[in-house]
């Protein structure tokens, strides 16, 4: 069994002497896709901040594998409309990369994006961007904070499914944070609902009928739960667009 990218026990965070986040457990593997849902103020930037070190809980431990590298892909990116910063300026401002550009740009499907200027690309292009970004550095774990964030909803499903791919070719853990189950669920191994505390967690179908998950999001979410457990007829380019699988990409 290969040890944990991140294993967290028993995290709190206390501000003004009130707790923000308490008793949070949560894994990080190798090719798994976590999602971290709650409402707003339920403390899920409070503990991915506690994941990538940028604060230290009050109470528990957590415990990183040895080697870890993390790429962070932020909710959203504010750019001075005046700035002219291209795609290739903006991905090569980091320093030298671990993976090679040119790779990472097939892999995300904005290779013919790179001379475009950051402040004229669509609200999915610019999330292209970010990933490509956070995987420049050969993350072994992925942090994806609210990645479809400004998608229309025809993107949102060739980015989660893009996400997917690249944990299955990667072999990389994933973060995935977001305020909604709607799409997220067909790739995802494991949910973690919070609200302060770690409500439920578990399969997709296993926290959409916890009381728990219900007494937050209603039961008006619950059917929301019937698109997750597809399988997938098709894939999608690079671009994003539907292609059909012939029967041996079905095997």
């Amino acid at each position: 069994m290969t040890e944990p990218l991140i294993k967290a026990h028993n995290l709190g965070v206390h501000r003004g002497g009130r707790a923000i986040l308490s008793g949070a457990d949560m894994t990080l593997e190798r090719g798994k896709i976590v999602t971290l849902i709650g409402p707003n103020g339920a403390g899920k930037t409070t503990l991915v901040r506690c994941v990538l070190g940028l604060i230290k809980p009050d109470e528990g431990r957590l415990e990183r594998g040895p080697g870890l590298r993390i790429g962070y892909m932020p909710q959203r990116l504010h750019i001075d409309p005046s700035l002219p910063l291209s795609v290739h300026r903006f991905l090569t401002l980091g320093g030298k990369p671990r993976v090679p550009l040119q790779e990472v740009l097939e892999m995300t499907g904005i290779a013919h994006l790179t001379e475009a200027a950051m402040t004229h690309l669509s609200g999915g292009e610019t999330q292209r961007v970010l990933l490509a970004r956070a995987l420049l550095r050969a993350p072994n774990l992925l942090v994806l904070d609210e990645p479809v964030q400004g998608v229309d909803v025809g993107g949102q499903e060739a980015l989660y499914q893009l996400i997917n791919d690249i944990r299955r070719q990667r072999q990389c853990g994933v973060l995935l944070v977001s305020h909604d189950l709607h799409l997220v669920m067909a790739t995802t191994d494991t949910v973690i609902c919070l609200n302060q505390h770690v409500c439920c967690h578990g399969h997709p179908e296993h926290v959409t009928s916890d009381p728990a998950y219900l007494a937050l999001f209603g039961e008006s979410a619950k059917p929301l739960v019937a698109p997750y457990t597809h399988h997938h007829d098709h894939r999608h380019d690079d671009h994003g667009n539907i292609v059909e699988l012939d029967s041996e990409d079905h095997a």
